[in-house]
């Protein structure tokens, strides 16, 4: 059995029109979302045996302020094919995994992340919280899924259950949808 979390980068921030995607960082409500899950992780007592990440901007500020809630520092795989892949691409780079942790941690991108979890989560109908990533997969929200394999090679479509689902707003209200006023 292997443990693969997904963290969705914060909220960016869009507010310069010049900027490269690649170089958007996070806007206020992205900072406050990723330190609350950040807090999360922490109390909930959760560890990773390795963290891979987009280098992208808003990626890199995501896990800075969300690790200075982790109660311990970790060292980061910096993965360019993490930014913007698709789900393909992430079973492909999970396959590749050196030293098979038991526990990984995989922060980036939608659609990819949303994808890979209804890749690797079968659509039986056994899994609500699969229906709540269908319904979203916002940013700053932390997904963990069980995975039986023995080793990453192994990682295949329908191999997983999902049983975390925590986004920034199950933790703050506030950092939910902005709703017409």
């Amino acid at each position: 059995m292997k443990t693969l979390c997904l963290f969705r980068h914060a909220k960016s921030d869009w507010s310069d029109a010049r900027a490269r995607d690649f170089d958007r960082p996070l806007n206020a409500r992205g900072q406050r979302g990723a330190a609350a899950m950040g807090r999360h992780v922490c109390a909930s007592g959760r560890r990773f045996d390795r963290v891979i990440a987009s280098p992208a901007v808003r990626v890199t500020e995501t896990i800075e302020i969300a690790s200075r809630a982790w109660c311990r520092t970790l060292p980061i795989e910096w993965d360019r094919r993490i930014y913007l892949a698709s789900s393909a691409t992430l079973i492909d780079l999970l396959r590749d995994i050196d030293g098979d942790p038991a526990s990984l941690l995989m922060v980036g991108h939608n659609p990819g992340l949303e994808d890979l979890i209804f890749d690797l989560v079968p659509e039986d109908g056994t899994s609500p919280l699969r229906t709540l990533v269908e319904q979203k997969f916002p940013t700053a929200t932390f997904a963990v899924l069980e995975c039986a394999i023995d080793r990453w090679a192994d990682i295949d479509i329908g191999c997983a259950r999902l049983t975390e689902l925590v986004r920034p707003r199950d933790l703050d209200p506030t950092l939910g949808p902005e709703l017409p006023g």
